[in-house]
């Protein structure tokens, strides 16, 4: 087992301006599931290329423990990789494929067969290991293809979005199996996605890039209650969070009659670069369903209530004061998403009033997205 470090690292792709990577600064402790996730185009899999020796490094070092294996080739690190594609020898049988890198490595036969029949048993595998992978299900293939990486006994383990390719049943499932899994046998994982929930449900650490800039790192908790930017506060979280543009006036944001008071840490951090506005992020969860009569409350006309059993989001327009102000969210701009009660929906078309929980805010520049709360 072994420690990970970027340290500065930086790929820069021939015939570009910007890097793909731009100084990476990020440490992985022995035996911690990070995952790197992002939007498409972020720079998530490059990182893991880079770790894996897949991509060249065009500035700073990539250490596994104390090595640094910067310049290292890919089968002298100590690494196995398992890819949203299986890649797995259609003419060979489950146990051969998954033993196939040890026998090329010249591991002895009465030690592979051990390895397998062990990462077999750990991924409830056994009774298939004399099968061909077309004989299997998608999510068994993929098992099969973890049994691979699992029976090399490597100090790493990196895996770039393996659940892609399953359906979202199995992809649940899978996402337990192997979160469960790493942490039985310990060993060090950097697992890169952009399924934001899937970030959320398995890592211990999420590092969340973008533009191949790292934005925060964090546990989940951390990420969900504190984000440090507006686009980790609008990344993170399903459904996401409601974002709007607030004037500043006598130390409180408003627009027209809502008014959400501010500590005076936050208004003292304002700038003249923010233009005496501040933006204001408050979750679905955060808002609660109010009378017309609350003096901080604003209307919302529903659009489309998604009801989820033990939850339901209304997904509606503003209406009133707030009709014009610049506010947006996953459903888009101008749109805000509330959660009701799940027994008490109301009807498309219908009118309600909303009102901001006290203290359940999040509070950024508008020039520099930066968090000021």
């Amino acid at each position: 087992m072994a420690t990970v470090t970027f340290d500065h690292a930086t790929r820069l792709y021939p015939g570009t301006e910007r890097p793909a990577v731009d100084q990476l600064n990020l440490h992985i402790e022995d035996g911690e599931f990070l995952v790197l996730v992002g939007p498409s185009g972020c720079g998530k899999s490059t990182s893991l290329r880079m770790l894996a020796g897949l991509e060249d490094v065009n500035g700073g070092h990539i250490f596994i423990g104390d090595r640094d294996v910067t310049d290292v080739q890919p089968k002298d690190r100590d690494i196995a990789m398992v890819f949203q594609n299986y890649a797995l020898y259609p003419h060979m049988s489950v146990a051969d494929n998954m033993g196939f890198a040890l026998k090329i490595a010249g591991t002895p036969k009465a030690d592979i067969r051990q390895r397998v029949e062990e990462a077999a048993k750990i991924l409830d595998l056994s009774e298939y290991l004399d099968r061909k992978p077309k004989a299997l299900s998608g999510g068994q293939r993929q098992r099969v293809a973890m049994g691979r990486a699992i029976v090399r006994q490597p100090q790493v383990f990196l895996m770039d979005e393996p659940l892609s390719n399953l359906d979202a049943k199995l992809r649940v499932q899978t996402r337990t199996q192997i979160a469960s899994l790493q942490r039985r046998l310990g060993v060090t994982t950097v697992y890169v996605t952009h399924d934001q929930t899937e970030a959320l449900t398995m890592g211990d650490r999420i590092a969340v890039l973008k533009d191949g800039l790292l934005q925060q790192v964090g546990t989940p908790r951390d990420m969900y209650d504190t984000p440090a930017n507006v686009f980790v506060a609008g990344f993170i979280g399903s459904p996401a969070m409601n974002l709007a543009t607030f004037t500043v006036n006598n130390g409180a944001a408003e627009v027209g009659a809502a008014r959400i008071p501010l500590d005076r840490e936050v208004v003292a951090k304002i700038t003249e670069a923010d233009k005496g506005k501040v933006t204001v992020g408050f979750r679905p969860e955060s808002l609660e369903v109010t009378t017309q009569a609350n003096e901080n409350a604003f209307a919302v006309e529903v659009n489309i209530v998604e009801e989820l059993g033990s939850d339901a989001f209304v997904y509606g327009t503003l209406k009133g004061d707030l009709a014009s102000a610049d506010v947006h969210s996953g459903a888009g701009d101008n749109q805000i998403i509330v959660r009701v009660d799940p027994r008490n929906v109301p009807a498309k078309g219908e009118r309600i009033h909303v009102a901001i929980r006290p203290g359940n805010t999040h509070i950024f520049s508008t020039a520099t997205g930066l968090r000021l709360s």
